[in-house]
Formats: structure tokens, sequence, C-alpha cells
């Protein structure tokens, strides 16, 4: 009950910080989200480094969450203090009204869920990483426990940098980041399932790591852009939701194919879905839809 409670309420404040996230950045003209998301990854790895810590003083299990208790806390009460006095409907420009009925009537429903399906792969690809990385270094490459456990933070400190390095990266260059994110996931993964070593498959893992960063942030910046301030929860709530469903799916693919096969191969399914995500991509992004909206855009056709 208590596991249940915590999903439910992270996965509302994941929907609220992002629609939150989206607006900051119209307000601002500026990056906002993936800088946000790049902060979350950051603090994944300091959190990992401190639970270490913890236990190898010997404190009780309480202690970690205790901490985790303190800083949300802490968090909450900064966001209500900066958010409760600010307006319903802001936009960092005017927006014509032939601007906004074209942008509004640009992500319909279908294309959201396109855009869902892109993230629910880049998901899918990321959280195999994070949930196998370690086992694989252990199994098919004989690395000791202790050293197996620096792939997972190798991997979120990547995408942490990695986030942060693309942040000013204009929206106009949406599409050809996703691209380059989908193909460096897939040339990086299939470098972790053919790697002889320790070194190379940590070099690998980093640049897998650097092409799923920018992934996600750059698709919930694409939606963020192209809805109005009224449908920008509803539309992000709408992505979340469906991107997650590759986040929950990533992992037991892979246990899937290795227990058919071997991890060898369960890497190589990862390395596909990077590359099905990739492919889809021109398919699903078209130019207007990574256009910021407002700007006029015509009829997707």
């Amino acid at each position: 009950m208590g596991m249940a409670f915590v999903g439910a309420a992270s996965g509302a404040a994941d929907v609220s910080l992002n629609s939150l996230a989206g607006r900051a950045e119209q307000q601002a003209g500026r990056p906002v989200i993936t800088p946000a998301h790049a902060t979350f990854s950051a603090l994944v790895v300091v959190a990992t480094l401190v639970t270490g810590a913890l236990n190898w003083l010997g404190l009780p299990v309480l202690a970690p969450f205790g901490l985790v208790v303190a800083a949300a806390a802490a968090a909450s009460v900064g966001i209500v203090r900066r958010t409760r006095h600010a307006p319903a409907n802001t936009a960092s420009a005017p927006r014509t009204a032939a601007a906004a009925t074209a942008s509004d009537g640009l992500v319909t429903v279908g294309l959201l869920l396109g855009i869902g399906a892109l993230g629910a792969l880049a998901f899918a690809t990321e959280n195999a990483h994070q949930s196998w990385i370690a086992v694989f270094l252990e199994d098919e490459l004989s690395v000791p426990l202790g050293i197996s456990a620096f792939g997972p933070a190798v991997f979120a400190a990547v995408v942490a940098v990695a986030r942060f390095s693309v942040s000013g990266v204009g929206p106009q260059h949406s599409r050809a980041l996703l691209l380059t994110g989908g193909f460096a996931a897939t040339v990086g993964t299939v470098g972790i399932a053919f790697a002889p070593s320790l070194v190379v498959a940590l070099m690998a893992l980093a640049v897998a790591a650097a092409g799923t960063a920018v992934l996600f942030p750059t698709l919930l910046g694409i939606v963020s852009r192209t809805v109005s301030e009224d449908r920008r929860g509803r539309a992000t709530s709408m992505l979340t939701v469906v991107a997650y469903t590759g986040f929950l799916a990533g992992p037991p693919y892979v246990g899937l194919i290795a227990g058919t096969v071997d991890l060898q191969a369960a890497l190589l399914g990862v390395a596909a879905l990077a590359a099905a995500m990739t492919v889809l991509v021109p398919v699903i992004i078209r130019d207007q839809t990574v256009r910021p909206n407002d700007e006029p855009v015509g009829d997707r056709g």
C-alpha cells in the first residue's frame, strides 16, 4: 500500500513538474525541460552515492529514507511558495488567434500517442541499461560485484552531463537531436553486447547513455511547445503515461530474451528498440511539429 501511494504521488508530481517546466520554458524563452531532467539524473548519482555511504557506515535502512522525506518536504514547500501566485495562463509572447488555432490543432491525440510511442521505446532502452548493465558486467565479463556497480553510476552520470550539454540546442534541431540520440543509443548498445573488456563496455555504455539522455526531454519539449497553456497538463500527462509503459517494459523485455537465449542477445534486442525509435522519428516528427507555438503553422496534410 505504501509503495502504491508513493508511485501514484510521484507520478502525479512528475506530470505536474514537467508541465510547469514547459510553462517556464515558454515564459523564459530558454531551455528548462532538458536541464530539469539533467538535474534529476545528477541527483540520482548523488542519491546512489549517499545511500551507499550510509550503508557502509552501518546506519539503519531508515536513514536514507529519512533524508528523502526531508528533501521532498523542502522541495514541496519551495514549489508551493514559488507557484501559488502564478497566473493560470501566461506566455512568453503574445500569440495571434491564427497561430493559437493552428498550434492547438497540430498536436492531435494520434500524434500524441505516436510521440508517446517514441518515448516508450526511448524509456525501454534507458531503463534496460540501468537495470541490467551491472548484471551483464558480472555474468558476461566476470567483473566483481563491487566494480560492476560502476555501470549504473557511469550511465546516470553521462546522462546528466549529456542533458546539461544539449540544453542550449534550439527547437529547430529537435528532430536531428532525436535521430543523433537514437543512433548513438543503438551503436553504444551493440558495442556493449560485443565488448571484450570492462573498459570497452563502459565506453560503449557512455555512448549509449549520451544517446538515450536526449530522447525523452526532447520529445517532451516538442509537445510542450506545440500545445496551448490550457492543454499542456493533459498533453504532458498523456505523453508521460504512454512513454512510461516503456520504462516498465524495458527490464522484463531484457529478462525474457536473456532467459531464452543470453544477455548478449538481450542487449542486441535493446539495440533493436533504439534502432526502431530512430527509424520512426522522421515518420512521426515532421518539420511543422517541432516549431515553437508562437509561430503560425499550416495543416500537417
